[in-house]
């Protein structure tokens, strides 16, 4: 399980969400006040971390959502392909191969330089050079 339970009204921006089981970091909440036989509902906008779009939720706050376990990680890179980094873990000294899609990213990436990445539901990404 790489996911913990919280109520909407517990969230802050830059916080992470799970919609559409996709890891989410929050950009803006707008909440409404209560109507007369309502719950005040909440309307989040949070930009994917892995597939970068915009997802929205709207939802009572008392609802229950899904918030992503991050795990925050360094990293060496081993070596370098077309598009693919191996990276060695400086922890567990595993090692994986994880694709780079974004150009500037994979410009600043030199063999043997440490990187930080991040691990959430069986995905990982790159976060810094």
């Amino acid at each position: 399980m790489a996911w913990d339970q919280s109520e909407i009204r517990n969230l802050k921006v830059n916080h992470y969400i799970v919609i559409d089981d996709e890891p989410c970091r929050i950009k803006s909440i707008d909440t409404s006040k209560p109507g007369k036989h309502g719950e005040a509902k909440a309307r989040l906008e949070a930009i994917g971390l892995f597939d970068g779009k915009k997802h929205s939720l709207v939802s009572p706050v008392t609802h229950k959502v899904q918030v992503p376990i991050i795990d925050k990680r360094k990293g060496q890179v081993i070596s370098l392909s077309d598009n693919e980094v191996k990276i060695m873990d400086l922890t567990t000294y595993e090692t994986f191969g994880l694709r780079v899609d974004e150009q500037e990213i994979m410009d600043k990436i030199e063999q043997g330089q440490e990187i930080d990445y991040m691990e959430t539901m069986g995905k990982k990404k790159i976060t810094r050079a």
